[in-house]
């Protein structure tokens, strides 16, 4: 007798709680359908959930996330680049804590290289009858960055070879959480005898999944936009005969709950609440502005140079969202202005390669330039903003005096500016040290206290 088992999943949320509601609701309804049924039905998370740009992932460190998860009887999850590198160490080994459900990943080790974290497993099994379904993961491999929170991520499509090879003979159906990117997914379905590859990373969509080498690749965007659905048919004899993707839209295919603009005002109050901690009494207002010279972003730029140690600093006024009032500023507010999981970095170059990117900041484009990713969670570039630094065209004066071509030095600014994007100087650079777990909150927040 064939049977279809029914597999759910969901990537890349990054905390936009506005669209788990109906998720939740969607899931909900169709697992007590598929019981009813006398179906099989599995729910996994791809990774990136987290993201502390929310008030409430930020005030909990994600222990919110996983509450929602289990709430929704999630099955198992992997884990992304924003749970594994935007959290400290001692925060990722706590994150999991409450979990019902298995943390899968196989290519994140200790400090050593060799054993993993006690909350991790590279792969699980699951029954649906008497069909045995195995799941493995691996993230993406920010190798520099996971070795500065002391974590080792090994080459993620070896390890994937590896069990894959291994499980395919342990089980009927092998399924891959892959936080690693839409390419690598499909390297890997090339290479590979898996079964099905629900994919993230990359946020990319499949909106009716992608067949290559026999291998169906799934992928649900990003945000919540989505939420996807495979099918597997199974034959009497436990083979694949057929399978299937799709993927709902939530804001079109999912009925939204009766409560759900209470429990989005919930989770802004929660969030509030839980960064309620006092930082600092201002005396007077401190402003931003995106287009012309303000105190707030001017003042940033002056703590990356004495935090990093640097002989000068630049950053772009649009990272600072919004103004600082006089009287009490809690830890929330730091977080409404500065939401972003960017760290500040130090980077050596000659005055030459220095002269030659700050020519560069100084183009018409950057300030409405309207920017995504790389951590970055405003809306545009803004202008440049400088310390020690003055550019009186085509000269240019670090600390005062004339740039010395041949000279090293050291300039702090956003990691966000060294990944190749925007500034090829600072992307080839042989010296770049980033400064982990500080954000630019942090950053900022120990300056004000030096006020």
């Amino acid at each position: 007798m064939e049977k279809t088992i029914h597999i759910y999943h969901t990537n890349d949320l990054h905390s936009h709680f506005e669209n788990w509601p109906r998720i939740a609701q969607f899931l909900k309804e169709r697992r007590q359908l598929h019981q009813s049924a006398g179906e099989f039905s599995f729910a996994f998370d791809i990774g990136d959930h987290v993201d502390r740009a929310h008030p409430l992932t930020e005030g909990t460190l994600g222990s919110f996330n996983i509450d929602l998860l289990n709430e929704s009887q999630f099955d198992a999850a992997a884990i992304g680049n924003n749970e594994g590198i935007t959290m400290p160490n001692e925060a990722l080994n706590r994150l999991y804590e409450r979990a019902r459900f298995p943390i899968v990943c196989a290519n994140l080790f200790e400090k050593n290289g060799e054993t993993r974290p006690d909350w991790v497993v590279p792969h699980t099994f699951f029954k649906a009858g008497d069909t045995t379904i195995a799941v493995t993961s691996a993230t993406a491999q920010y190798t520099a960055f996971y070795e500065l929170l002391d974590w080792c991520v090994t080459l993620p499509v070896d390890e994937l070879k590896r069990q894959i090879a291994m499980l395919k003979k342990r089980a009927d159906i092998v399924i891959v959480l892959s936080h690693l990117g839409m390419y690598d997914d499909e390297k890997l379905a090339e290479e590979t005898e898996a079964d099905v590859i629900l994919g993230g990373h990359t946020h990319h969509t499949f909106h009716e999944g992608k067949e290559v080498n026999g291998t169906l690749m799934a992928a649900a965007g990003k945000y919540g936009y989505f939420i996807g659905h495979v099918e597997v048919d199974i034959d009497a004899d436990g083979r694949v005969t057929a399978n299937r993707a799709r993927v709902y839209e939530t804001s079109r295919s999912l009925v939204p709950p009766a409560d759900e603009a209470k429990q989005l005002a919930r989770f802004e109050e929660q969030g509030k609440k839980a960064l309620s901690v006092p930082v600092v009494h201002l005396q007077k207002e401190l402003w931003s502005d995106w287009f012309r010279p303000s105190p707030l972003p001017q003042m940033l730029a002056e703590a990356l140079t004495d935090w990093c140690e640097a002989d000068c600093s630049f950053l772009n006024s649009g990272v600072v969202l919004g103004n600082l009032p006089a009287g009490d500023i809690s830890k929330y507010d730091l977080h409404k202005l500065l939401p972003h999981p960017i760290n500040p970095c130090l980077i050596e170059l000659t005055g030459a390669e220095l002269s030659e990117v700050l020519r560069q900041t100084c183009d018409e484009k950057w300030p409405h330039l309207q920017i995504k990713g790389l951590g970055f969670r405003g809306s545009v570039m803004g202008q440049f903003v400088y310390d020690r630094i003055t550019i009186d065209k085509p000269n240019v004066f670090i600390n005062g005096a004339p740039v010395d071509l041949k000279r090293t030095y050291k300039l702090a600014t956003l990691d966000m500016f060294t990944y190749g994007h925007y500034f090829v100087e600072l992307h080839r650079a042989s010296s770049k040290r980033y400064f982990m777990p500080e954000f630019l909150r942090d950053i900022m927040e120990w300056k004000l206290l030096q006020l």
